[in-house]
């Protein structure tokens, strides 16, 4: 017996969309992508070439779920755009996966949330890190007690992707709410999770933009030749150990930019922008835990590393590494647990956070990350984002004050 696979439209064509869940979806034989939807009509078209159901192609999100015949959407649209996105597509029933963050505020998020409820649809956001099997045995052992009570926590994130933030949409907190939301809602998810969702009462963050900035470009310039502002542009292309090359991707070609004004290969040090290439944040919870939040963008190496500690001992993993070491608190013993390595993108997250999305929808498992879950995690980078501004702590009391 054979049943007809779930219709999925993609909201965003861009790489999280394609490459992650149009790619992921490509390979499975009980769900496929029928439609895509993008302003960027050269955009859409060159990338809907890299699925192998040929999806139609529509400008609107709306224009596409006007049209189609749905069982879900995906949105990986700008983060400014997921409630408007959600939202549409809930008030239609239509099952929804929304990209980390739900939205850029907690207002936007309760404004998901209310559309949800009375849609009755599937909503689930997708914070693809608790998938990661590294961070599934790390609950594991606090969850079984190895650790005692746990009452310290924290998180330091290092990645070589500086033209990831500086280069591209979300270096502007219009698009994104702020690295700390962007970024940062994927951390304090996973604090959230880890910890068993006590509520976070207030946040104390700083950041800057302390070398991904005009004075750090890392070469120097000639008399008369300025650089930038993109990279295939760039007179010192050839010179820049931070070049990114985009030539042999039409998605990205100049006359896609014309459509929009999108370039997502411009000069991550003379870019414009109002968002931190690192940071710190702290979070204090009602139960009295207390976490901490590393963001750096400018390094050699990719890693986020956690440290949980407990009144019985002490957990350091590696997501990198796959490797997670247990100290416990009266002993010199010292554990350490080797974890499969998993394939696919983040740590072999994302497949399986996409498989818990089908089979919510298929009924054949209840789960995944809540609208409320999402909305949490915004309003801690929410906070971050006002404390950075106001350079003190932030109550997230005060965020759900108008709401």
């Amino acid at each position: 017996m054979t049943t007809t696979p779930l219709a999925i439209g993609i909201i965003g064509s861009g790489n999280r969309g394609i490459d992650t869940f149009g790619r992921l979806l490509d390979k499975r034989d009980d769900a496929q992508v029928v439609a895509l939807a993008d302003p960027n009509h050269l955009r859409l078209a060159a990338n809907a070439k890299k699925l192998k159901n040929a999806p139609r192609a529509y400008a609107s999100a709306e224009a596409m779920l006007d049209a189609e015949t749905l069982d879900a959407v995906i949105v990986t649209s700008p983060d400014h755009c997921h409630e408007e996105h959600a939202t549409i597509a809930l008030q239609r029933g239509v099952n929804v996966l929304i990209d980390k963050p739900l939205a850029t505020t907690v207002a936007g998020c309760q404004r998901v949330m209310s559309a949800a409820e009375s849609s009755g649809a599937i909503a689930m956001i997708g914070f693809n890190l608790r998938h990661a099997p590294v961070l599934q045995r790390l609950k594991k052992l606090i969850d079984d007690g190895d650790l005692g009570r746990v009452f310290l926590v924290e998180n330091r994130e290092f990645y070589n992707g500086g033209r990831t933030y500086m280069s591209r949409w979300n270096r502007l907190q219009a698009n994104s709410g702020g690295l700390w939301i962007h970024k940062g809602s994927h951390d304090f998810d996973v604090f959230n999770w880890l910890l068993g969702y006590p509520k976070p009462v207030r946040v104390s963050a700083t950041a800057s933009v302390s070398v991904l900035n005009a004075d750090n470009l890392p070469f120097p310039l000639k008399d008369g030749v300025p650089a930038g502002p993109t990279c295939r542009s760039c007179a010192y292309r050839n010179q820049c150990p931070d070049v990114f090359d985009l030539t042999e991707s039409p998605e990205w070609s100049d006359a896609a930019a014309e459509v929009d004004g999108y370039q997502r290969d411009l000069c991550m040090y003379l870019s414009e922008k109002d968002t931190h290439d690192n940071g710190i944040a702290t979070v204090d919870y009602e139960n009295g835990v207390r976490a901490s939040h590393l963001e750096c963008f400018v390094t050699s190496m990719t890693d986020r590393l956690y440290t949980i500690v407990g009144d019985r001992g002490l957990a350091e993993a590696s997501l990198h590494d796959m490797r997670i070491t247990v100290r416990p608190r009266w002993t010199q013993e010292v554990v350490t647990y080797q974890i499969p390595e998993a394939r696919g993108g983040h740590g072999g997250a994302d497949p399986l956070l996409l498989e818990q999305f089908i089979a919510t929808i298929q009924g054949k498992r209840e789960g995944g990350a809540t609208l409320e879950q999402g909305m949490w995690a915004t309003a801690i980078g929410q906070a971050a984002e006002l404390s950075v501004k106001r350079q003190a702590t932030v109550s997230i009391d005060e965020l759900f004050a108008d709401s």
